[in-house]
């Protein structure tokens, strides 16, 4: 990647790696952690890079660097393990966010229009089928990898608490779920109810920045059938049991 550079983008790169320095060790003083988010798959490849810098360098006592995982991409199931086998070779602890994908439409009309295969999964089945083949890698290897299942689907969710109540280890600290505020609350608090380490997400910053994300987490949303619906179904009748 740095080859790519020229001697003004190399400074400008330089920067950011000691922004992101700071940020990552402060991190680490204070025992919180940093959460590098995935864009785009044109400019994918330098996140993943400076994600994996930070992380062999601060995730070694603890886990404190997270790479973001889309799975809606059909490379990404390869490009964790491929993580994985990095981290375990340079001897630090690989922190992943699981999460299904937000540019779908952008990565289609992209891809259509410069003439390259489009990298976004054929189905939402082939995306729900890596993503639960993630969430079970991840589990498998939970020793070296701490992951974060940020999903609102009631399926990946359950497949992942299942599998840690049948290892008798719901408390695990490498096991970590999360939704979005005000999204499947259901899941949330009864998974917090079963023991499990769970969090709500909350965006927050100027109002340009975060409008379009919000809609980008209604668009991957909307394709769960019914789940909005049974959701304030619950809600319902959660409000008439307290009425009670």
């Amino acid at each position: 990647l740095l080859s790519l550079l020229d001697e003004s983008d190399k400074k400008d790169w330089d920067k950011l790696i000691v922004r992101m320095k700071l940020i990552c060790g402060e991190a680490l003083k204070t025992g919180i952690g940093v959460m590098i988010d995935a864009e785009e798959s044109w400019i994918q490849d330098p996140i993943d890079y400076i994600a994996s810098l930070m992380m062999k360098e601060y995730n070694q006592e603890k886990t404190v660097v997270f790479n973001t995982v889309q799975l809606y991409r059909t490379d990404r199931l390869a490009f964790l393990k491929d993580s994985s086998k990095h981290a375990e070779k340079n001897n630090y602890a690989l922190g992943v966010k699981l999460v299904r994908g937000a540019y779908m439409e952008k990565e289609a009309k992209r891809a259509l229009k410069i003439g390259y295969a489009n990298p976004i999964q054929v189905s939402k089945e082939n995306t729900d089928n890596d993503y639960n083949l993630a969430v079970a890698f991840c589990l498998n290897h939970i020793g070296h990898i701490k992951t974060i299942v940020a999903s609102h689907n009631e399926k990946s969710n359950l497949d992942a608490a299942s599998f840690m109540i049948e290892k008798q280890n719901p408390k695990h600290p490498n096991l970590h779920f999360s939704q979005l505020y005000g999204m499947s609350d259901n899941l949330t608090f009864n998974l917090a109810d079963a023991g499990f380490n769970v969090s709500k997400y909350l965006p927050f910053g100027p109002l340009e920045e975060v409008i379009p994300y919000l809609m980008r987490r209604a668009q991957e949303n909307s394709s769960i059938s019914g789940q909005t619906t049974r959701e304030l179904d619950l809600i319902k009748k959660e409000c008439a049991r307290r009425s009670l």
